[in-house]
């Protein structure tokens, strides 16, 4: 989906068939001034996107930018400022905090992971536990936030999981069938114990996921395979634990927290008095 019908559709669907409250207010068409503060330590992510936003609803509208994507921000400082039709900012003053609060929320949260395992070489990744419609955008931020992507979805890596396999009734089979293609893309199998582990290495996959393994297990599986096989860690890995994961030697951790259930970044629009 193109950006811009996106954008369109969140406008559409927060404006239905007018915004009545500021229609009865009727409203002069003066050149309003009104900032978006932060209200909160965080990083920013998504400010292009609520420029567009507010173009999309009025094109005469002026937004001048203060902070960029990527950008560390804290309480009160201005991300930017726009200015016009103070009907049009009303109207897209909304849309444009969704898509940017919750952007910057996750690149904050990516940001933040990724400092607690700087030094090490084990890389971050999120995963498609996303917003529906949103995948592309909410993996941007991670990128801004300094995380990198997982597959963007279930056509552009083959992922053996835990319901893959017990349909085709066990790993090696599993690996079997999708050799049968001949394929280019690369082939990840998760598994749950070191025993799983042999198996999927012995069946010749490119990267395995060690998923809910505890850090002793995860240690003996880099010892044995590390440089033969990326090996990628998942399951309940959050700020408490992430350091001991990274620890291990381990390629990857993936954490589907930081986009299912990850909190927006606190920011508002502050109309000039």
């Amino acid at each position: 989906m193109r950006l811009d019908d996106l954008i369109l559709q969140a406008l559409e669907e927060d404006l239905g068939n007018g915004d009545i409250t500021t229609g009865y207010l009727d409203l002069e068409r003066t050149n309003t001034v009104a900032w978006m503060i932060a209200k909160a330590e965080g990083m920013v992510a998504g400010v292009d996107i609520a420029i567009r936003v507010f173009k999309l609803l009025d094109s005469e509208l002026k937004v001048t930018v203060y902070r960029k994507d990527g950008d560390l921000v804290k309480p009160r400082e201005e991300i930017l400022r726009v200015e016009g039709n103070p009907s049009s900012i009303l109207k897209a003053e909304r849309t444009a905090l969704n898509f940017l609060q919750r952007l910057s929320g996750i690149a904050t949260k990516t940001h933040s992971l990724v400092r607690l395992i700087a030094g090490t070489d084990t890389k971050i990744l999120d995963t498609r536990k996303t917003t529906p419609l949103l995948r592309r955008l909410e993996k941007y931020a991670v990128r801004v936030g300094g995380g990198y992507n997982h597959r963007t979805g279930l056509y552009d890596m083959i992922l053996l999981k835990e319901n893959h396999i017990r349909a085709a009734r066990g790993i090696t089979e599993a690996i079997r069938r999708v050799r049968l293609h001949n394929t280019t893309y690369k082939i990840e199998v998760e598994v749950t114990n070191l025993k799983e582990l042999d198996e999927a290495v012995k069946a010749g996959v490119d990267r395995v996921m060690l998923d809910n393994m505890d850090v002793k297990d995860i240690k003996k599986a880099v010892k044995k395979y590390k440089g033969k096989v990326e090996l990628e860690v998942s399951g309940g890995i959050n700020e408490a634990n992430i350091v001991q994961y990274a620890g291990t030697g381990v390629d990857y951790i993936s954490i589907g927290a930081l986009t299912h259930s990850v909190i927006a970044l606190d920011i508002s629009l502050l109309f000039k008095e």
